[in-house]
C-alpha cells in the first residue's frame, strides 16, 4: 500500500558515528527526501490510497445527493399491515391469551422474517437518467420472536414476544447517515439501473444492501437468517441480536439460498447460491455438524436463473431451471433486469448429492415458475416432485408504466373467473396451484399433472420437516383472499390448507383439501408445522402462525391442531403491537 510519511527534521543523530564530525560525514550518493528525513520528529502517517478512497468517495456521495432524488412510494389503506414498525425494546411477557397452550406443545421460540423497511417506506430514485425502484420483496429485515417455556417445576406457561431488526452491515451504514443510500437497482429505467449499480458499488463495495428478510433456518446449532441476494447471518435467539455472515468456515463465498434443505437420513444441509455473473448457479453439501462444506459445485447453466427454492431426496438434490432470469447484458440492450422469458425452456434436474454439472439429468418439461417446493422423494424408478406452479411470475412486478394494482387485481380473480379461464383453456398466468411432476431416471420422460383447481389460490407451502426428502401424506399452505389481493399487492392470505397429498376426489381426479378460514378481514403469514414431540403420526402437531386483524388492528398468533384442522384455534395469543405481514416462519425447539 501506497504510503507518503511527512516529516520536520534533518537526518536522526542516531544515524551518525559517535565521533563523526557533521560537516565531514560523507553524503549518500542517493540522499533521502527532504520530507522524509524529517520522519521522526513529525511521525505522521498519511495512507494515500485510503485518503484518495475517502476523496472519491466524498465526491461520489456528493453528486448522489445532488443528482437523485429518493421517494417513498406510496402505502394504499389495503397495505397497512404491510407498513413497517418500530423495535419493541426488550422482551414483553404476554398474558392476553384465549383457550390454552397444549401441555405437549413443545418449549422453544416461534420465530418469522419478513420486509420492514427502516424508513418507512420501499423507496424510488429519480434522477435525469430515469427511475429505479424497489419491488415489493425489498425491504430491511425484521424478526418477530415469540417464546414458549413452561415455569421451573410446574407446567405453567411462560410466553414472552419481541422483535428486532437484523443488524446486517448495510443497515448499520444508513442507520448512521440516518437516510437511504442504496440507489434500487432493481425494478425501473435501464440508465437508472446502470448508474445503480456502477454508483452503489463504488459507494459500498456491493451493488445492493444485504436485507436478510425471507427466512430464518437452524442447522447444527446455528439459527441464520437469508435473503437469497447475499449470504447467511448468525442470530443469537434469545435476544435477536444480529451475529457474523455464516460462509461455512471460510468455504462459502456467495449468494445463499433462503430454503436450504437438511437431506434426509444424513442431516447434511444442501445448498446453492446464484448469481448475476458467472457462475450463475453453485450448489454446496455442508456436513451435518455445520463444520465444514464436503462438495460446491458449478453447475454450468448458461443464464441466472432466478431459483428460490431447492429439493431433496435419499440421493438427489432437485434444481429447478425456469425461465425466470437475471441479465445485466438485457438491462445494457434497455430491457429489464428480472424477467419471465415467455418463450424461452423450463427443465428440472435431478443430481447425485455429490454429483458434477456433468452427472445433472435433466428433464425438459412445460414452461412453468414456482417458488417453492412442497417435497420430493423417489418412487421406483421415478423422483417425484411437488410444489406450487404458476405460468408467469409476480417478480419483479408491474412494468413500468402499468399500474401495478390493476395488473395484479388480475392475479387473484374470483372463483368465477378462474374457472371461466380454464373452461376457455386459458392458462390464469400468475394464479399458484399445487402440482406434482413425475421424472423417470430410467426412460427419462417427465410428466406433470395439478392436484387442486381453481376454487382457491395457497403459496408458503410448509411440511412436517421430519419427512423432507421422503414419502409424505400431507401438506399445508396459505389460502389466498382473492377480494383483498386484487386490491393490494403482495397477495393476502385469509386461511389455511391441509393438503392430503395421496387421497384424490373421485370426481375430477383432484386430491382432497381441507381448509381452516379466518375470519373477516383477518390475513396470516408465517405460518409453520410444529411437530408434537413425542407424536407418531405425520400429522400429529400443529400450525402456528401470525394473524392480523385488520378491523381492530391487532395481531396474535394462532396454534391450529392439525388432526382437527377444521376446528377452532387451540390457543389465540394476543401480541403487544402490530405485526406487519412477512414471510417465512419456522420454530426451533428448545429440544433441537
Amino acid at each position: 500500500m501506497a504510503s507518503l510519511y511527512l516529516s520536520t527534521g534533518c537526518t536522526p543523530r542516531a544515524s551518525m558515528s559517535p565521533n563523526a564530525n557533521p560537516s565531514t560525514t560523507p553524503v549518500s550518493s542517493n540522499p533521502k527526501p527532504f520530507f522524509r528525513e524529517l520522519q521522526q520528529k513529525v511521525p505522521v502517517k498519511i495512507d494515500v490510497s485510503k485518503a484518495i478512497k475517502k476523496a472519491s468517495q466524498r465526491l461520489v456521495d456528493a453528486f448522489v445527493d445532488s443528482t437523485f432524488q429518493f421517494i417513498d412510494q406510496p402505502l394504499l389503506p389495503s397495505r397497512g399491515n404491510f407498513a413497517p414498525v418500530d423495535e419493541i425494546g426488550e422482551a414483553v411477557r404476554i398474558t392476553n391469551i384465549e383457550g390454552e397452550i397444549p401441555e405437549d406443545f413443545p418449549e422453544g421460540v416461534y420465530i418469522r422474517n419478513g420486509s420492514n423497511p427502516q424508513f418507512g417506506a420501499l423507496h424510488s430514485a429519480v434522477s435525469f437518467l430515469g427511475r429505479s425502484s424497489n419491488i415489493w420483496v425489498e425491504g430491511e429485515g425484521m424478526l418477530h420472536a415469540l417464546y414458549f417455556s413452561k415455569e421451573p417445576n410446574t407446567a405453567t406457561w411462560a410466553i414472552s414476544y419481541n422483535n428486532r431488526y437484523i443488524r446486517s452491515d448495510t443497515f448499520v451504514l444508513e442507520k448512521a447517515r440516518q437516510k437511504p443510500c442504496f440507489i434500487p437497482a432493481v425494478e425501473g429505467d435501464s440508465p437508472a439501473i446502470l448508474a445503480a449499480y456502477i454508483l452503489n458499488l463504488l459507494r459500498f463495495g456491493m451493488v445492493n444492501k444485504v436485507i436478510s428478510n425471507t427466512s430464518v433456518f437452524e442447522h447444527a446449532g446455528k439459527i441464520c437468517a437469508v435473503a437469497e441476494s447475499h449470504m447467511p447471518q448468525e442470530i443469537d435467539v434469545s435476544n435477536l441480536d444480529t451475529g457474523s455472515n455464516w460462509d461455512v468456515d471460510g468455504a462459502w463465498d456467495r449468494p445463499f439460498t433462503a430454503h436450504p434443505k437438511r437431506a434426509p437420513v444424513s442431516g447434511e444441509l444442501v445448498i446453492f447460491g446464484i448469481d448475476a455473473k458467472k457462475p450463475f448457479l453453485v450448489l454446496g453439501v455442508v456436513s451435518a455438524d455445520g463444520k465444514r462444506l464436503k462438495h460446491k459445485v458449478d453447475l454450468q447453466l448458461d443464464r441466472c436463473t432466478l431459483c428460490h427454492d431447492i429439493g431433496v431426496t435419499g440421493k438427489y438434490n432437485i434444481i429447478m431451471d425456469i425461465p425466470l432470469t437475471i441479465d445485466m447484458k438485457r438491462v445494457v440492450k434497455g430491457g429489464p433486469l428480472i424477467k419471465f422469458e415467455k418463450d424461452s425452456y423450463s427443465r428440472i434436474g435431478v443430481m447425485p448429492r455429490y454429483g458434477s454439472a456433468d452427472s445433472v439429468k435433466w428433464f425438459d418439461v412445460e414452461q412453468f415458475c414456482a417458488f417453492h417446493i412442497i417435497n420430493c422423494f423417489e418412487c421406483g424408478d421415478e423422483v417425484v416432485v411437488i410444489g406450487f406452479r404458476t405460468a408467469d411470475s409476480v417478480i419483479p412486478g408491474p412494468k413500468m408504466g402499468v399500474d401495478e394494482f390493476q395488473q395484479f387485481s388480475r392475479v387473484f380473480k374470483s372463483t368465477a373467473a378462474k374457472k371461466q379461464c380454464s373452461e376457455n383453456g386459458i392458462h390464469d398466468r400468475f394464479f399458484p396451484r399445487l402440482h406434482e411432476w413425475r421424472l423417470n431416471m430410467k426412460t427419462g420422460g417427465a410428466t406433470g399433472r395439478y392436484l387442486t383447481g381453481f376454487d382457491f389460490s395457497a403459496e408458503f407451502p410448509v411440511i412436517n420437516d421430519h419427512y423432507t426428502g421422503i414419502y409424505n401424506n400431507y401438506a399445508y399452505g396459505q389460502v389466498g383472499q382473492s377480494k383483498a389481493s386484487s386490491i393490494c399487492v403482495p397477495a393476502k392470505f385469509g386461511g389455511f390448507a391441509k393438503f392430503y397429498l395421496n387421497e384424490q376426489v373421485e370426481k375430477d381426479g383432484l386430491i382432497k383439501v381441507e381448509q381452516h378460514k379466518l375470519g373477516r378481514n383477518q390475513f396470516c403469514s408465517g405460518a409453520t408445522f410444529v411437530p408434537r414431540l413425542t407424536g407418531s403420526d405425520e400429522d400429529d402437531g400443529w400450525i402456528i402462525s401470525f394473524v392480523h386483524d385488520e378491523e381492530n388492528n391487532t395481531s396474535q398468533v394462532y396454534i391450529i391442531d392439525a388432526s382437527k384442522f377444521g376446528s377452532d384455534p387451540v390457543a389465540k395469543i394476543t401480541l403487544p403491537q402490530r405485526v406487519p405481514y412477512g414471510f417465512h416462519g419456522t420454530f426451533i425447539s428448545r429440544a433441537t
